[in-house]
C-alpha cells in the first residue's frame, strides 16, 4: 500500500465512523474534493457546499470517529487484509458509479477480477434440483466465455453459482455480509478457501463483524453494483434475491430470471420479474446475447490473471480406476497426480450405491488427512462429479 492509498484508507475510516455520514455523503465528498484526504481537511466547508449537514461536519471535526476507526484499522492490519478505499485506482469503476458505493472494500484474492465483466447470480437457499443444476450449468458456460460470476456465498443457488464460476476462466467473486474473517455459512468454508485462492472475496464490513440479518440487504447493492446484470435463478416473493434484482434495476443493470412452473412458490418471484420485463434465461447464450455490447467492450480489456484456469488441472479418475481395473501409469514425475487421481476414484467408489455419506465417513474410508479430503471433495464438486448436501453430506450427482 502506497502512502497515498494508506492515507485515503484512514480518511475513509474516519468518515464512515462519523455519525451522519453514510456512503452517499462519502461519494459526494470524494467528487467535490478529488480525494478523501482533502475532504477530511475541510469539514468546515461541507455545510455551505451542501455536502453534509452541520452536525455531521462538527462531529467529524471533533474527531468522534477516532476510537472506532483506530480499532477497525488495527483489526484489519492484524488480519492481513487488503483494503481499497473509494478513491483507490483498483476500486471497481462500476461499483463507484452507483449512488451509495462503500467507502472502502476489504478483499482477499485476485483483485483483477473487479475489472472483469461480471454477472450477479442470486437465488434461494432452499431451492429445487432444477434451480441448482441450471445455475451450475449456465455459470460454467458463462465462466468459460470469460464472464465472472458474482454471488453471496450462501448455501443453495449461490454455492452452485460460485462453483460454476470457479470451473472456468471467468472465475468468481463472493460478497459477504460479514467481516472477511467470519465465514458464513460454516459449511461453505471449503468454498471460501477456493475463492480466496482462485477467485475473490469482498466485504465492506470490518473484521469481526458477525453475519447479522440486517447486513445482507445492504451488501446486495454491492453484488449488483459490481455486475453488468443480475440473474435471479429461483426466488419466492419478498426474498433477498428480489431485493438484489430491484437494486440492479435502480442501478441501470440488465435483469434476468429463470422461468419456472406457475404453481411452484419458489419461482413466483422469477415469473413476476419476467412479467415486469426481465429477460428469461434458457442458457448462457441468452445472457451473452443481451450483454453482447458491454461484454465486447470489457472482454477486450479482460485482466490477464482471470484468463487462467480457476482450478489447477488434475487427472480425473478414469472408469477403469473407479471399477478397480488396472490402468497405465502416466509417464514422468506424476506420482502426486496419480495419488490425487486414486483418491478421487476412492471417493467415487465410496459414494457408489450410497444415498449420502458424511465427510467424516469419507475421510475414514480414504485414510487421508481431513484437510486434503475437503480440498479433494471441493474439486470433485466443481467438476460436477459429486454433490454436497446440508450437514457436509455428499453423494454422486443426479
Amino acid at each position: 500500500m502506497t502512502r497515498e492509498t494508506h492515507d485515503e484508507y484512514r480518511a475513509a475510516l474516519a468518515l464512515r465512523h462519523t455519525p451522519g455520514i453514510g456512503p452517499r455523503t462519502v461519494k459526494a465528498l470524494a467528487l467535490a474534493y478529488g480525494s478523501l484526504v482533502e475532504a477530511a481537511r475541510r469539514p468546515g466547508q461541507w455545510p455551505e457546499r451542501k455536502l453534509a449537514r452541520t452536525p455531521a461536519a462538527e462531529a467529524f471535526a471533533a474527531r468522534v470517529w477516532r476510537e472506532p476507526a483506530e480499532a477497525e484499522y488495527a483489526a484489519a492490519k492484524s488480519a492481513g487484509l487488503r483494503v481499497l478505499a473509494l478513491t483507490d485506482p483498483v476500486y471497481p469503476e462500476r461499483l463507484r458509479e452507483i449512488p451509495d458505493p462503500p467507502a472502502l472494500l476489504y478483499v482477499r484474492g485476485e483483485t483483477a477480477l473487479l475489472a472483469a465483466p461480471c454477472l450477479a447470480v442470486v437465488g434461494a437457499r432452499q431451492c429445487s434440483r432444477y434451480g441448482l443444476s441450471t445455475a451450475r450449468r449456465v455459470c460454467e458456460e458463462l465462466s468459460a466465455a470469460g464472464v465472472t460470476v458474482v454471488s453471496g456465498m450462501a448455501y443453495g443457488i449461490d454455492r452452485q453459482a460460485h462453483l460454476g464460476g470457479l470451473a472456468g476462466i471467468g472465475s468468481s467473486v463472493a460478497v459477504l455480509g460479514s467481516g472477511l474473517d467470519r465465514v458464513y455459512p460454516e459449511t461453505n468454508a471449503d468454498l471460501y478457501r477456493a475463492l480466496c485462492a482462485k477467485g475473490l472475496v469482498v466485504s465492506e464490513y470490518a473484521p469481526g463483524t458477525m453475519p447479522e440479518a440486517r447486513n445482507f440487504p445492504v451488501r446486495n447493492r454491492i453484488i449488483a453494483g459490481l455486475s453488468l446484470g443480475v440473474w435471479v435463478v429461483e426466488a419466492a416473493p419478498d426474498s433477498g434475491s428480489l431485493i438484489t434484482a430491484r437494486l440492479g434495476m435502480e442501478q441501470g443493470r440488465e435483469v434476468f430470471a429463470l422461468p419456472g412452473r406457475i404453481d411452484d412458490p419458489t419461482f413466483t418471484g422469477c415469473n413476476e420479474l419476467i412479467a415486469q420485463g426481465a429477460h428469461p434465461v434458457s442458457g448462457a447464450q441468452c445472457v451473452l446475447h443481451t450483454l453482447r455490447y458491454q461484454l465486447a467492450h470489457h472482454l477486450e480489456r479482460l485482466p490477464e490473471p482471470s484468463r487462467q484456469s480457476a482450478l489447477p488441472a488434475r487427472p480425473l479418475p478414469t472408469a477403469a480406476a473407479v471399477s478397480g481395473e488396472p490402468s497405465a501409469a502416466p509417464a514422468g514425475p506424476d506420482a502426486a497426480q496419480r495419488e490425487d487421481g486414486d483418491a478421487a476414484a476412492g471417493v467415487l467408489k465410496l459414494l457408489a450405491g450410497q444415498e449420502r455419506l458424511h465427510i467424516d465417513a469419507i475421510t475414514r474410508g480414504l485414510g487421508r488427512p481431513p484437510g486434503s479430503v475437503c480440498a479433494l471433495l471441493l474439486e470433485l464438486e466443481v467438476r460436477g462429479l459429486v454433490r454436497q448436501w446440508p450437514g457436509m453430506y455428499y453423494s454422486l450427482p443426479g
